[in-house]
C-alpha cells in the first residue's frame, strides 16, 4: 500500500514537470513569434543620414505675390466730426413717434467719430485709393501708414458716394504702388487675396476664390457692379486690394454680407476697371462725371406689377416717377412705363440700368426700349452729364 502511495506521488510529479514544460515552450514560442528582429548598428546610422522627404503643401504658393502686394496696402484713419443732438430723447421711440425729430429743441453739438480702414497705393507719387465710407464725411484729419514708415498726414482729393470709392493724395514720392489689373477678365473659381487690416491687424492676408462678378443689388451703393470672393474680409478690409496670382489689383474691397457682423465667406469688392475709371476722374475734375437723362424712381418689377400692367416676366425697370423738367420726360418717357431695353441691351432691373445710364457717353442719344399699354416703344433720349464742373 505505501509502494502504490509512493508510485502514485511520483507518477504526479513526473506529470506536473512535463506540463509546465509545454507551457513554458508555448509561451515563449508566442512571444518569439511578436517581437521584431533588432536593426543592426550599420542600419541604424544609415537610416539617421537619410534626408527628410519634401513637405508637400498641396495648394498654391501666394507667398510671392503676398509679399510684395503688402507693401502698398496702407492703414488708414480718419478723424469726422458729426453733429449729434443734445435731446435726451433722441433715441426714445417713443418721443420719436409722438414729437417727431423734434431734437432742435436741445440744440446740437460737435461730436469726434475715428473711422478706421484701409487704402491701396496707386500711384508711386502718393494717390491711395480707399472706400469713400472709410473717409466718412466732415473730415477733420487723414492719417495714413504703410509698413516700415512713420504715419503721414493726407488730404482727400474726391468722393464718388455712388460707387463707395475716394481717392486721397500724400505727399511722398518713390511709394510701392500695386499695379492695376483688368478685372473684366476675372473668372470664377479664379484665386484671389484680399489684403488690409481688418480689426487693425495690419497687412493681413486672405485667400479664396472668385465667387461671382456682376453682383448688383446688396445695398452697399448706389452703382453697383460688384466682385464676389469667399477670401475672408472683415471690419477694417474696407478699401483694402483684391489682388489676383500676378499680384495685380482688380478690386477694392468694400463690404460683407453678415448675419453675425463677422466673416461669413461673402464678401464684395468694386472692381478695377470701374475703380480706374473714377480714380481718373477724380484726378482731373475731384469729382465722377457720368450720364444722366434726369430725375428717375425706378423701382424692380415684382410678379405682382408685372401682371397688373400687363408685362410678360419681371425684367425691366418700371418708372414710378419723375421729374418734368428732365431729359426724359422732354424725351416722352412717362410714369408706368416699364424700361426693358438701352442700346441694344436688355435691362434686367433698376441697378442695372443706373449702370448703363451712367456709362453712356455724354452728348450721345441713348434708345430706350419701354413697354407702355402692353406695346413696345423706342424712345430717343440725349444723355447728359452729371458734373457740376463741365
Amino acid at each position: 500500500m505505501a509502494f502504490k502511495r509512493l508510485l502514485l506521488s511520483l507518477v504526479l510529479v513526473v506529470a506536473g514537470f512535463v506540463a509546465g514544460f509545454v507551457v513554458t515552450g508555448r509561451m515563449r514560442t508566442v512571444s518569439d513569434s511578436r517581437a521584431e528582429t533588432p536593426p543592426a548598428a550599420g542600419a541604424a546610422t544609415q537610416n539617421a543620414a537619410a534626408p527628410a522627404p519634401p513637405v508637400v503643401t498641396g495648394g498654391p504658393d501666394f507667398t510671392p505675390i503676398a509679399s510684395q502686394a503688402v507693401k502698398g496696402v496702407a492703414n488708414i484713419s480718419s478723424l469726422q466730426v458729426v453733429r449729434a443732438p443734445n435731446s435726451p430723447f433722441a433715441n426714445d421711440p417713443f418721443f420719436r413717434y409722438f414729437f417727431g425729430d423734434q431734437n432742435d429743441l436741445f440744440g446740437s453739438r460737435d461730436r469726434r467719430s475715428l473711422s478706421l480702414g484701409s487704402g491701396v497705393v496707386v500711384s508711386s507719387d502718393g494717390y491711395v485709393v480707399t472706400n469713400n465710407h472709410v473717409v466718412g464725411e466732415n473730415v477733420r484729419d487723414i492719417t495714413i501708414a504703410l509698413p516700415d514708415r512713420p504715419e503721414i498726414h493726407g488730404k482727400v482729393i474726391g468722393t464718388d458716394p455712388a460707387t463707395d470709392i475716394a481717392l486721397l493724395k500724400i505727399d511722398v514720392r518713390g511709394l510701392p504702388a500695386v499695379g492695376w489689373g483688368d478685372s473684366g477678365q476675372l473668372k470664377v473659381g479664379e484665386w484671389v487675396l484680399a489684403i488690409g487690416s481688418p480689426f487693425q491687424l495690419s497687412q493681413t492676408v486672405t485667400a479664396g476664390i472668385v465667387s461671382a462678378t456682376g453682383r448688383a443689388n446688396v445695398g452697399f451703393a448706389d452703382y453697383e457692379d460688384f466682385i464676389q470672393t469667399d477670401a475672408a474680409i472683415n471690419p477694417g478690409n474696407s478699401g483694402g486690394a483684391l489682388v489676383n496670382t500676378r499680384g495685380e489689383l482688380v478690386g477694392i474691397n468694400t463690404g460683407i454680407f453678415s448675419q453675425s457682423g463677422g466673416y461669413q465667406g461673402v464678401g464684395f469688392a468694386v472692381p478695377s476697371n470701374l475703380v480706374r475709371r473714377v480714380v481718373d476722374d477724380l484726378m482731373k475734375y475731384g469729382e465722377v462725371n457720368r450720364g444722366s437723362i434726369g430725375y428717375l424712381s425706378i423701382e424692380k418689377l415684382t410678379e405682382r406689377l408685372a401682371e397688373e400692367i400687363g408685362v410678360p416676366g419681371t425684367r425691366g425697370a418700371l418708372i414710378t416717377g419723375m421729374a418734368r423738367n428732365s431729359a426724359a420726360y422732354d424725351a416722352g418717357l412717362r410714369p408706368g412705363d416699364v424700361i426693358v431695353g438701352f442700346n441694344g441691351r436688355t435691362v434686367d432691373d433698376p441697378s442695372q440700368l443706373l449702370r448703363d445710364v451712367a456709362d453712356a457717353k455724354i452728348g450721345s442719344t441713348a434708345t430706350i426700349k419701354v413697354v407702355r399699354n402692353g406695346r413696345t416703344v423706342d424712345v430717343k433720349v440725349p444723355i447728359a452729364g452729371s458734373s457740376r464742373r463741365r
